[in-house]
């Protein structure tokens, strides 16, 4: 019995809960832009865990936005930051959404940034 039990729970494994709390939210709106003037927001989050937290990567949806991170652990209590850059190269509306990896989530993060550029 204990034989299958263990067994099971190598399929059946429950998804780590977040230890991120974003302090600025989840979504950014960056309102109307001129075309050709790039804008950046720094998404900040607190590590609510007990254990220190890493960004293992951020991946954006396309070449039009750019992300920068904290690449050091962040202890419990204190700040990490993801900066999102839109290139606001092509006009019209826009919304990117960009995942966010923990070494210690199962789960990305989902960061969304939008706007429109003039």
């Amino acid at each position: 019995m204990v034989l299958l039990s263990f067994i099971l729970s190598l399929f059946f494994t429950t998804e780590t809960t977040s230890v991120v709390r974003w302090n600025t939210g989840i979504e950014h709106d960056f309102g109307t832009m001129p075309q050709g003037r790039p804008r950046a927001f720094t998404f900040r989050y607190s590590n609510t865990g007990t254990e220190p937290i890493t960004i293992e990567t951020v991946r954006t949806t396309c070449g039009c936005t750019a992300a920068r991170w904290t690449e050091t652990p962040v202890e419990p209590g204190a700040e990490g930051e993801v900066t999102l850059e839109y290139d606001a190269y092509k006009q019209g509306a826009f919304t990117k959404k960009v995942k966010v990896f923990f070494y210690q989530q199962k789960k990305a993060e989902v960061l969304t940034i939008f706007g429109e550029v003039e």
